[in-house]
């Protein structure tokens, strides 16, 4: 299982709504030189909601030195804290397990031709 498509852990759980509209704002979210979202390109590695409306989200970049490192975060940050019900926000960038072409799903191999 790719680390994104991992359930949420934890007790105490939203609505599975809330998470599935943060995933969705995710998947608007683009690393500008790549056509493909950070949800299909497996840079997000958790996403959890807990029934306060409180969101958990890891999550990493291509490279260290990738050149939106400093502005994709925050990208990130205002989608997830536009969306109704979201209550606080709780996004940290990791860089463990290091990212990989093979975290992408099969449809972005396919969009960037590695399929």
């Amino acid at each position: 299982m790719k680390p994104s498509s991992r359930p949420p852990s934890g007790e105490d759980k939203a609505e599975p709504n809330l998470r599935d509209k943060v995933i969705a704002a995710l998947k608007t979210v683009y690393d500008p030189e790549i056509p493909v979202d950070i949800w299909e390109l497996g840079l997000v590695y958790r996403v959890d909601v807990d029934k306060n409306g409180v969101v958990t989200v890891d999550m990493t970049l291509t490279s260290p030195a990738c050149p939106v490192a400093g502005s994709l975060p925050a990208t990130v940050e205002n989608r997830i804290r536009e969306i109704d019900g979201v209550k606080d926000l709780r996004l940290a960038l990791v860089w463990e397990p290091a990212w990989n072409p093979k975290m992408m799903s099969e449809a972005a191999r396919l969009t960037l031709g590695f399929g």
